[in-house]
């Protein structure tokens, strides 16, 4: 989290200061530095347990409100950088321009590999250039830094509908359905492959 006129306010500090007051005020600063980035993660994991818990027991008008908080706080990187190559990653997918957004993507899971986010961007750039074992890589990759991510989930149950494997992609899509219960295309897609899964299991 970048503060300013907090580090401004340091620097006339330490500028002025006799040497004991100047190590007194760079450890306050560290303390600053370091504890406030660890609340802000505490209380973002926080947000997110709740949002989930509320998302389960939501009904489909209340899960509106939720889903988007929910990827809201998933496209919060902590870095401006980082934040800034996710979005041009999305407007070059919202201008059809695949190739560029993998380019952008790809620099941000190289800046930012922990990032779960940026994996599944990615994914969704690789899907729609049909490189699916890229794209199905990167969900996987975005579900082990994010495992309730139910757009990856979904994702990855499309990518193995696609390649013939209806089993798994309803296995996939019953993880994404019982995180979020009122996913319209997940709800469409677990009706649209039960029948077929249901009778292949007789």
């Amino acid at each position: 989290m970048d503060i300013p006129w907090r580090y401004a306010t340091l620097n006339v500090v330490m500028g002025i200061a006799s040497n004991n007051l100047k190590c007194i005020v760079a450890a306050t600063a560290l303390l600053v530095t370091f504890s406030i980035p660890c609340l802000a993660q505490q209380a973002d994991s926080r947000d997110e347990i709740e949002l989930l818990q509320q998302l389960v027991q939501s009904t489909p008008d209340q899960a509106i409100s939720i889903d988007r908080q929910l990827k809201a706080l998933w496209s919060l990187s902590g870095s401006a950088s980082a934040d800034l190559l996710l979005e041009r990653g999305r407007e070059a997918l919202d201008d059809g321009d695949a190739t560029a957004a993998i380019e952008h993507l790809t620099a941000l899971t190289d800046h930012a590999p922990d990032f779960a986010e940026g994996w599944h961007l990615r994914a969704s750039a690789f899907f729609g250039v049909e490189r699916f074992g890229m794209a199905a890589a990167d969900l996987e990759h975005a579900l082990t830094l994010n495992p309730n991510n139910y757009e990856a989930i979904y994702g990855l149950g499309l990518i193995f509908e696609i390649v013939g494997q209806p089993d798994k992609a309803f296995q996939a899509y019953e993880r994404a359905l019982s995180i979020h219960p009122h996913h319209e295309e997940v709800t469409n897609a677990v009706n649209r492959l039960k029948p077929q899964v249901e009778g292949s299991a007789l």
